[in-house]
């Protein structure tokens, strides 16, 4: 391959999905994990389990120095409108006057990492000499699903209400990273809080509806 050929540094972006729906909290890297091969999650979640698991043997094998980034839910401007995720689902919502949708109770948790944190700790993975193994990416602040959407419609004015959808299957209880490793070898944490980064992120989406003619039906509220 190329990075063989031109003995290149290889980063793979991979998830904090490879651990499922984790039975170990937080989660170290040395955790295997909890996926269902055969559920309606499972091809993204075992797709990166087998790149990580190509990574390492091209490692092993070629000698290509490799790295393995395992990134906890990133957000901050620049996202798309129909991402799909929790943190642009929930400002769209809002902003356009739309209820907030929650799958379930809304208990089960997240840990949400502002993007200039991850580019940092993704700059800082690549330069440091000697690192193979995964290394997880992400802010060990660990929030409730319910718990995001009330930080949001508290930065909001908007009719929006919250309402309940049935939880889908295999969605993961609990998720948060434990960064040990990353602080230890690249010397990383998180410095942007939750509601930082909304208070960053909100005003971008609001621009974003505006410019593709999308009517908002709300003000901030910051």
């Amino acid at each position: 391959g190329l990075a063989k050929r031109v003995k290149a540094r290889i980063l793979l972006a991979s998830t904090s999905e490879v651990y499922g729906d984790p039975q170990v909290h937080p989660q170290p890297e040395g955790y295997w994990g909890n996926v269902n091969p055969i559920g309606i999650r499972s091809c993204y979640d075992e797709g990166k389990r087998v790149a990580e698991t190509l990574m390492m043997d091209y490692h092993r094998q070629n000698g290509v120095d490799t790295r393995i980034a395992r990134i906890f839910n990133t957000f901050g401007p620049r996202m798309a409108l129909n991402d799909g995720r929790v943190i642009s689902n929930f400002i769209v919502q809002a902003l356009t006057g739309q209820d907030i949708t929650i799958y379930g109770e809304g208990r089960q948790t997240r840990s949400f990492s502002y993007v200039s944190d991850l580019v940092e700790g993704l700059t800082r993975l690549m330069n440091r000499d000697g690192v193979s193994d995964p290394v997880n990416l992400g802010n060990p602040g660990e929030y409730t699903i319910i718990e995001l959407a009330e930080k949001v419609l508290g930065l909001i004015n908007t009719p929006s209400a919250i309402i309940h959808r049935e939880l889908p299957m295999d969605d993961p209880g609990r998720r948060r990273p434990d960064i040990t490793r990353a602080r230890e070898l690249l010397d990383w944490q998180p410095t942007v809080p939750l509601l930082a980064g909304l208070k960053e992120t909100i005003p971008y989406f609001e621009a974003k509806l505006k410019q593709e003619n999308i009517p908002v039906a709300a003000s901030l509220n910051f």
